[in-house]
């Protein structure tokens, strides 16, 4: 299960710094911590007790992929056709569960015919229709109806868009069942949710509408939403989210019920760091090698309002990489296009005496960055090291 040729012989350092030190980066470099990945996965595997699936929209990077599968991840929640055809070129016998709502004409079709995907979701009538129509053999489907859980809690809501209403929900499960496949519920209680209570409230709303239907479901999928530790936002021990939602399931009566999770940014934000060059100072400005169309996109989102916490280094005089110290001050970062929103929305904060030519380093930076970057204006931050 090996990654494409160029990443098969990356560069391997003892540190982050020795990294800098030895390769001095004048393009953004993504530092790869593989015992990261393994701690993530282990976390999950050991604690949850079902299938774990990894949402690969997080980082579909064939590193983050192949560490995943290394560490005993098996089963993938794909969102698209090529997010599949990706997991299933890198890793040909993982398991991949098509859970986006709303598919591309003719995407199921592939999906079943030619990868052997047989889970799929779907949140209206219309959807449902066009998911038997394209598989034309229910009997061998696992359809999950997904419900609206806009409960709080999460930094990001992620109910808006997709999901129905127990009693739309109910309806769908009849039709399910009555098409032959196996009826199934799923919900999403929002990206780096901070509370585990969450996990339980979505699970009351599964079971109102199991009960409004009076169909018996084959499987639940609880969704992602499991957060990652960044600077001030320190989220509760995943065995308190394991233990509420164990606690939630055997209120519902169903022993033997299968039972999903979908973790993302959980699996992989801890496993890559940044390092970015100072390319100017102007007074309390940094113009960064790096910015919002590259590795910072999610930062435009609300929520996500502390201030960054990396680290300054420069290099002395002998060539040895070392941190900056003394009394840090707010700066405003600025990324490398020539556009001006290009700027990260919060103020950083390091040593009043970084410089041009310095770098500094972002930490927790494996999640929704690789996967949301762009090539604007020419710009596209694609360098690697293994650490450790």
């Amino acid at each position: 299960m090996n990654a494409p040729a160029r990443f098969d012989s990356l560069p391997r350092f003892a540190s982050s710094l020795k990294a800098i030190e030895s390769l001095k980066p004048s393009e953004p470099l993504y530092l790869v911590h593989p015992e990261k990945f393994a701690a993530a996965a282990k976390q999950f595997l050991d604690g949850f007790d079902g299938d774990v699936l990894y949402a690969v929209k997080a980082n579909p990077h064939p590193i983050a992929l192949r560490h995943l599968w290394d560490a005993g991840i098996r089963h993938f929640d794909t969102a698209s056709l090529g997010e599949i055809e990706s997991v299933k070129g890198l890793l040909p016998d993982a398991i991949c569960h098509f859970m986006a709502p709303v598919r591309l004409a003719g995407q199921a079709k592939c999906a079943f015919e030619l990868h052997g995907v047989t889970d799929f979701v779907v949140d209206s009538e219309s959807e449902l229709d066009k998911l038997l129509a394209e598989t034309g053999d229910p009997k061998k489907l696992r359809v999950f109806v997904r419900l609206v859980a806009s409960l709080g809690g999460a930094l990001l809501e992620m109910s808006s868009k997709y999901g129905c209403r127990p009693e739309e929900a109910s309806k769908l499960l009849k039709r399910v069942a009555q098409a032959g496949a196996l009826p199934c519920l799923t919900f999403h209680v929002g990206s780096q949710c901070l509370s585990p209570f969450s996990y339980a409230q979505a699970i009351e709303i599964a079971q109102r509408t199991i009960t409004l239907s009076g169909v018996e479901i084959a499987a639940l999928d609880i969704g992602g939403g499991f957060p990652t530790a960044y600077a001030g936002q320190e989220p509760p021990p995943y065995h308190w989210y394991f233990d509420m939602i164990k606690e939630a399931l055997a209120n519902l009566g169903k022993h033997d019920l299968k039972v999903m999770c979908e973790p993302g940014r959980a699996l992989v934000a801890q496993g890559i760091s940044l390092v970015t060059q100072v390319v100017m100072r102007r007074g309390d400005r940094l113009y960064l090698n790096d910015g919002i169309y590259g590795s910072f996109d999610e930062q435009r989102f609300a929520g996500f309002d502390e201030d960054y916490p990396p680290s300054g280094i420069t290099l002395d005089a002998k060539g040895k990489a070392k941190i900056l110290t003394g009394e840090k001050r707010p700066f405003r970062a600025y990324g490398p296009t020539c556009d001006s929103a290009d700027v990260l929305p919060r103020p950083v904060m390091l040593p009043d005496s970084i410089a041009t030519g310095d770098f500094v380093l972002f930490d927790a930076m494996g999640a929704y960055t690789v996967s949301s970057r762009s090539a604007f204006n020419g710009y596209y931050p694609d360098g690697w090291a293994i650490i450790g």
